[in-house]
């Protein structure tokens, strides 16, 4: 209705996403190929839905409109598993529908006719000496053509090459065209070839011609994910015993190096034994339902359980999250793997476990009451404030849709036996009888020296699930019970733990915020948790751990966790001159609070995070920049005023607005297209004079989000806004579909103002970079240097800088060391002038030599998007 023929769905402008026209997101537009993305990715969500009449239209959809031939560079991941996949996955039901008699009874192999195209499009990319396929491509000109404008890129990720085998397995068995299969095995090949040896670990980015480690940290997240799940479905889909036994060895290393129940936490390939960072990201969630294929379920409990905990504290998984459960990207597209897990875990059991209907009805709640706006859904700018992004991605129909209605679906209600089917990484639905089809490819193990693990989950390929789940249905529940409390700080220890963190006599242990450098006793408690002070030639003073000089393996432990703090402490004070995002919400008709803009604070005014909100209709302001006195004070009394940025002062656009009765004000950017999708967070400055005159509340929109308010306007004249610290509960109209329980928003949203903000990474990479200086020269509308206190930008910083040791538990409260742990460190500030007692400020952790720990976590956040 709103947005095709393109590749996406943009759910609060209510029109199409198309590449070029819309302000570039980065690497996330490489999924955008116009070629209607989202239609050909939720093509069998339809038969699944039993929408097969709309199957069948959206179909001849495809063939009529769908151009493959475009000028355009895209990803070959994103472009496998969406495109090829959807293709495939349409082609599978289509002539399972044909088969069935009743639709489809005119179709002769047409989708796959196109997937075969697009797989000859894609296979230049796979001209490098290693066989691991350049990252992008272009689908008119291919590599390297000057028309190309790729195939200079040297890295891929791991999961970028990884995750080709179903589809191409798949193209190649179903037109007997054997080269697509032989291309990504060949992939597959040397990325098991190139496995950390003593670890068995593969890492995040890899040289697509040497072969070489760009990004040694490992983990099953981003960069990593789905190259493990295409190991285990590939050795179901085509029965080839290799891919079982490498998964298997992965699998060994995965459960004795990155899982530390419930956490999964990224570690060194070289040193597995040392944790890359202390936060976890979203795309994690699809392990626990790998794991149930697997047939290790406990953990998969487990580590469902303690994401669940994160999500009703959240009401969506943020993109990336510290272990100690704080936020750390605040954002939410709207991923579906904690559903896809969901879905599995509720599977697994004959009966099915009934508390996984009851997540689900979570899930379902929750995309209703904060994410469903009038012409969609739209995903979540920040998780804090409930804000949204003009975004829904292709995969929110192919996967979410599809897996929450699998999840409450009798098998009456699907027209096909599911079972018979296998789930591709974009849940695209590939037939198990291909195992047994065309098998030209020859099945040679490239699996050398493996060796058979000593692990009892390896005893059977496909498990029986009485096995898996005993006959006692409080089973699951059992595990789950001492994870219910894990993310409000609960920290269940073992029993000789607990005895001994209380022996008589002992004393709490040294906390950061205590420690005071110039007392000798703090330094004695240091020497014995096994932590060195040394003073560098420079002023700064450097803190050493070394865990087995400890007095004890308690000391030790508490030694770790003083290292941890100190850099929460650092990185508190770095975020105490920042302000959180605020929130303008839309809520009189037909948005009713279903439409949630990211805005930016001021540093004057009325503080929304102290005061109640501010709700009031809006009004444009005369002279619309605000500068001199109102001509139209009785448009804007007793109304929230509406200004353009530029020209003056922001608190001077205050100033006349609420002369002019007005009771708050809303700044819209004058560069037109910016956006918060694109920008850094803004935040107003004062004009470096006493502002304490001004009353009300003013936020800050880019013209993106300003335009939606102004288009609002034009079409409904009244329109009333709310603006809060973060989004107040929505209040759906009647003619919406889905029923929805209109309780009061979870109060647990609640994020202190210590926590970070969205936007750029100069500063922090998740989070809103320094406080950005406004308007401070009235001759223009860039940003000017105003006081120190606004525009003082904080120096990088890594997310880990103490590189801690051993497994972290939660937020560093739970730390268990192996007697050889190996050093852990960081620098601390030890200035003269600076007293490190607890009135003091805490002190600057400062590290020197981290730059490719930083370049590392950049990338990572690319893989992110």
């Amino acid at each position: 209705e709103h947005a095709y023929p393109a590749d996406e769905l943009m759910p609060l402008t209510c029109r199409g996403r198309i590449r070029g026209e819309e302000p570039s997101r980065g690497d996330v537009d490489d999924a955008l190929g116009k070629f209607s993305l989202t239609l050909i990715d939720s093509l069998d969500t339809l038969v699944v839905l039993n929408k097969t009449k709309e199957f069948e239209d959206a179909v001849k959809k495809v063939l009529r409109d769908v151009n493959l031939d475009n000028d355009v560079v895209v990803s070959v991941f994103e472009t496998n598993i969406r495109v090829l996949g959807g293709l495939l996955g349409g082609h599978s039901l289509a002539i399972m529908l044909k088969e069935k008699g009743e639709y489809m009874q005119w179709y002769n192999d047409e989708l796959l006719q196109m997937a075969k195209q697009l797989g000859y499009k894609l296979l230049p990319a796979f001209n490098t000496t290693s066989g691991l396929p350049y990252p992008r491509i272009n689908l008119k000109f291919g590599i390297r053509k000057p028309e190309a404008r790729t195939g200079t890129e040297t890295d891929t990720c791991t999961a970028c090459a990884g995750t080709l085998i179903l589809e191409f397995a798949a193209l190649s068995r179903f037109t007997g065209a054997t080269i697509f299969e032989e291309y990504a095995r060949k992939a597959l090949d040397f990325l098991w070839e190139k496995r950390q040896r003593s670890s068995n670990l593969v890492g995040v980015t890899i040289n697509i011609h040497t072969g070489d480690w760009v990004r040694k940290d490992s983990g099953v997240g981003a960069g990593i994910d789905s190259y493990y799940e295409y190991l285990l479905k590939a050795y179901v889909l085509l029965g080839d015993d290799s891919f079982l036994e490498r998964f298997n060895t992965h699998y060994d290393a995965i459960m004795r190096y990155i899982s530390q129940p419930p956490l999964l936490l990224d570690v060194h390939i070289h040193k597995p034994m040392l944790n890359a960072r202390t936060w976890m990201d979203a795309l994690l969630a699809f392990f626990p339902g790998l794991q149930v294929l697997k047939g290790d379920i406990r953990p998969a409990i487990e580590t469902h359980e303690m994401l669940y905990q994160v999500i009703k504290k959240h009401n969506f998984l943020p993109e990336a999250f510290t272990t100690d459960f704080r936020v750390h990207w605040a954002q939410h597209p709207l991923r579906p793997e904690f559903a896809e897990s969901t879905y599995f875990l509720y599977k697994v059991r004959l009966q099915g476990d009934p508390y996984y209907l009851e997540v689900g009805k979570t899930l379902i709640e929750n995309l209703n009451k904060y994410a469903r706006v009038p012409c969609g859904f739209a995903a979540m700018k920040d998780v804090r404030t409930g804000s949204h992004e003009d975004r829904m991605d292709s995969f929110f129909l192919a996967e979410m849709f599809k897996y929450l209605y699998l999840l409450f679906a009798d098998k009456e209600d699907i027209i096909f036996d599911i079972e018979d089917y296998i789930f591709t990484t974009e849940a695209h639905l590939l037939p198990l009888w291909l195992s047994t089809t065309n098998q030209s490819v020859s099945k040679k193990s490239t699996t050398s020296e493996y060796i058979e693990l000593d692990d009892s989950n390896f005893d059977w390929t496909c498990p029986n699930t009485q096995i898996l789940f005993p006959n006692d249905p409080l089973y699951a529940q059992s595990i789950r019970e001492p994870l219910k409390n894990v993310v409000d700080k609960s920290c269940p220890r073992g029993v000789i733990r607990v005895e001994e963190s209380f022996r008589s006599g002992s004393r709490p242990p040294l906390r950061a915020r205590d420690f005071m450098a110039t007392n000798p006793e703090h330094l004695e408690i240091l020497k014995k948790m096994g932590v060195s002070l040394i003073h560098l030639k420079d002023g700064r003073v450097q803190l050493v751990q070394h865990a087995i000089q400890a007095a004890s393996s308690i000391d030790a432990e508490d030694g770790l966790r003083f290292m941890q703090e100190m850099i929460e402490l650092s990185s508190q004070q770095q975020k105490e001159q920042q302000l959180p995002p605020r929130a303008v919400q839309i809520v009189s008709h037909p948005f009713f609070g279903r439409v949630v803009l990211t805005a930016g604070p001021a540093q004057f005014g009325l503080d929304l995070s102290k005061h109640k909100e501010t709700r009031g209709f809006v009004a444009s302001s005369k002279p619309y920049n605000g500068c001199s006195e109102l001509t139209n004070p009785e448009a804007v009394m007793g109304k929230i005023a509406l200004l353009l940025r530029g020209q003056c002062m922001f608190a001077e656009k205050a100033r006349n607005i609420q002369n002019a009765g007005a009771i708050g004000g809303i700044v819209i950017d004058d560069n037109e297209g910016s956006s918060s999708d694109t920008a850094p967070l803004f935040q107003m400055a004062g004009d470096g004079k006493d502002t304490d005159d001004i009353k009300i509340p003013m936020l800050f929109l880019f013209s993106k989000e300003g335009s939606i308010i102004l288009d609002a306007i034009q079409e409904y004249e009244e329109v009333e806004v709310l603006l809060s610290d973060k989004a107040k509960d929505r209040a759906f109209p009647p003619q919406v579909d889905w029923d929805t329980d209109p309780e009061t928003e979870n109060e647990s949203q609640n994020q202190s103002a210590e926590q970070t903000t969205p936007g750029s990474q100069e500063v922090d990479l998740v989070d809103g970079a320094s406080p950005e200086p406004l308007d401070s020269h009235p001759e223009s509308s860039s940003p000017a240097a105003t006081d120190s206190a606004a525009a003082s930008a904080s120096p990088s910083q890594n997310s880990d800088p103490t590189e801690n040791h051993g497994p972290t538990g939660f937020g560093g409260e739970c730390t268990y060391l192996d007697e050889d742990e190996e050093q852990s460190e960081t620098e601390e500030d030890s200035s003269p002038n600076v007293s490190w007692g607890k009135e003091a400020q805490p002190v600057h952790p400062i590290l020197a030599n981290w730059n490719e720990d930083m370049e590392a976590i950049e990338m990572m956040e690319k893989e992110m998007q």
